[in-house]
C-alpha cells in the first residue's frame, strides 16, 4: 500500500476524519458559495449546527444541471487567483461542466491516483504507458501526475494512433498501462494484425476505466495481454480518476478514497438511501476539494457499495463496478436494458470479436433495437454468409430468453464495427 495508515484506518477513525472534514466544507460553502447559501436557506439548514457525517442526509443534493446553470465559475469556492488548472466535460448535451483545481487539489488528486496505481501492483521505478486522453478530459493528466508522484517513468501516449502506441510498448517495455478498455482491446488487435503477440509484451497490469465494462471484458483483456486488469473510477466534477480503485489481489469492488470522498447510494426515484449491497445511484460529497467543493453530488452512475473487509487489508468502502448511467438506460418496447448487458452477452460467444454497437431506430410508432457485431477472423475463414445468418438467428433467440427483449442482430465481417480511439460509442440513436 502507498499509505497504509490511511488505507487501513479503522471505521471509527475514518468516520471522525470525515466528520471533521465535512464540517470544514460546510462552513466554507456556506460563507462563499451563493448557490449553497440559497440551498441552506430553502431547506432551513443551519450550517453551524451540523455535527457529523451521520447527518449528511440532511444536506441538499447537487446535480450536473446545477453546475451547468452556474457555468463557468458560479460554484467555485475560491478566488480565481488560487485556481491553477481548469478541466471540463465535452458539453455534448449543452454547456460543459467546468471544474477548477487549486494547488492543494492537484496534490490531493495526484495522491489518490498514485494510491490507485499501487492498488494495481504498480511501484516506484516502473515504466507506465498512459493511453488516456490528455486535454480538458481529466483522465490523462490525472493518471500522469499520479504516476509521476509515485516515481514512475511515465509515457504520455494519450489516445489514438494505435500503430505508434504498439511500437512504443514494444520499444519502451512499460510495466503498466492505463486507458479505456475498448481502446486497449483494439490496440491489442493492431499488434496481432502486425504479427506481434500482446501476451509477449512487457506489460504486467492494466488500469481501465472511463466507460462501463464487464467481467467478461476483464477476462478478454487479461487473456489478450496476459496481465492483471483492474477497474478505476472517477468523474471530472468530483475530481477525476482515482475516486475509487480496484485492488489486484481481490478484484472484487473498487476501494473509495474515503478520506477525500464520502459515498452514498440512493434510489434515483425516491432519493432515499438504499440498503448496503443494493443497486442505486452513486452520490459523492467532496471532503478536501478547495476550488469546487460539492455536497451530495448525484453522479447518475448506478452501482452498489459494501463495507465488508477486503482480503487486501484495506478498510475503505468498496463500490461495485458501474452497471451504467441512468441516462444510458434504453427502454425498448417496455423493457429496460443497459449497453453493458449486451457486452456480457456478446463476449459469451467465441465466434465473435469483443466489439459491438447498438442502433435504436423507429419502426412505425415503436422503437426497434439492432445489435451489430462482428465475427472473428477464424470464424470468417471457416464459414460464409449462411453461417453468419445462423449465428444471428441463434443470438436473437437467446437475447429474448436472457434479456427479455426483441432485438435484431446484424453479424458483420471482421473490422466492421468502428474501433475506439478513446471512449467507445456503444449506442447510436437514429430515432
Amino acid at each position: 500500500m502507498l499509505q497504509p495508515e490511511v488505507e487501513m484506518m479503522s471505521r471509527v477513525q475514518l468516520s471522525a476524519l470525515q466528520s471533521k472534514r465535512l464540517q470544514n466544507v460546510i462552513e466554507r460553502v456556506s460563507h462563499v458559495v451563493p448557490f449553497y447559501q440559497k440551498k441552506f436557506q430553502q431547506t432551513k439548514i443551519n450550517p453551524s449546527r451540523f455535527k457529523g457525517i451521520e447527518q449528511i442526509t440532511q444536506l441538499p443534493f447537487t446535480t450536473k444541471s446545477d453546475l451547468r446553470d452556474h457555468y463557468p465559475f458560479g460554484l467555485f469556492a475560491v478566488e480565481m487567483e488560487e485556481v491553477v488548472r481548469l478541466h471540463a466535460s465535452s458539453g455534448t448535451k449543452g454547456k460543459p461542466t467546468l471544474v477548477g483545481y487549486t494547488q492543494r487539489d492537484i496534490e490531493n488528486w495526484s495522491e489518490v491516483c498514485a494510491r490507485a496505481i499501487v492498488m494495481a501492483s504498480g511501484k516506484m521505478g516502473d515504466r507506465f504507458h498512459n493511453a488516456y486522453g490528455y486535454g480538458l478530459f481529466t483522465g490523462g493528466l490525472g493518471m500522469h501526475y499520479g504516476a509521476e508522484q509515485l516515481g514512475m517513468a511515465t509515457v504520455p501516449a494519450s489516445g489514438g494512433n494505435r500503430l505508434r502506441q504498439a511500437m512504443l510498448i514494444e520499444d519502451l517495455k512499460p510495466d503498466g498501462i492505463a486507458g479505456t478498455p475498448s481502446f486497449i482491446l483494439s490496440l491489442g488487435e493492431v499488434m496481432i494484425q502486425n504479427n506481434k503477440d500482446p501476451r509477449q509484451s512487457s506489460l504486467k497490469y492494466g488500469i481501465f476505466g472511463a466507460e462501463p465494462w464487464t467481467e467478461e471484458m476483464r477476462l478478454a483483456l487479461e487473456e489478450m495481454w496476459n496481465i492483471h486488469a483492474v477497474d478505476i473510477y472517477g468523474l471530472s466534477e468530483v475530481m477525476g480518476p482515482g475516486v475509487a480503485m480496484e485492488c489486484w489481489q481481490a478484484k472484487d469492488g473498487l476501494h473509495v478514497a474515503e478520506d477525500h470522498f464520502f459515498v452514498e447510494v440512493i434510489n434515483p426515484v425516491t432519493l432515499q438511501p438504499v440498503r448496503e449491497g443494493e443497486l442505486g445511484e452513486l452520490v459523492f460529497t467532496t471532503l478536501t476539494k478547495e476550488a469546487l467543493p460539492l455536497l451530495r453530488y448525484r453522479t447518475g452512475d448506478l452501482a452498489s457499495i459494501t463495507r465488508e473487509p477486503c482480503q487486501c487489508g484495506r478498510t475503505h468502502t468498496r463500490m461495485s463496478r458501474v452497471k451504467g448511467r441512468i441516462d444510458d438506460m434504453l427502454i425498448i418496447r417496455g423493457v429496460n436494458v443497459f449497453p453493458s448487458e449486451f457486452e456480457a452477452f456478446v463476449l459469451g460467444y467465441s465466434e465473435l470479436a469483443p466489439h459491438y454497437q447498438l442502433v435504436v431506430q423507429k419502426e412505425g410508432a415503436l422503437d426497434q433495437l439492432i445489435l451489430e457485431v462482428e465475427v472473428t477472423h477464424e470464424f470468417n475463414h471457416q464459414g460464409g454468409e449462411e453461417k453468419k445468418r445462423e449465428l444471428a438467428g441463434e443470438m436473437m433467440v437467446k437475447l429474448s430468453a436472457t434479456l427479455g427483449i426483441t432485438c435484431q442482430v446484424h453479424v458483420g465481417s471482421p473490422g466492421s464495427i468502428p474501433r475506439s480511439e478513446g471512449k467507445a460509442v456503444r449506442v447510436i440513436d437514429d430515432r
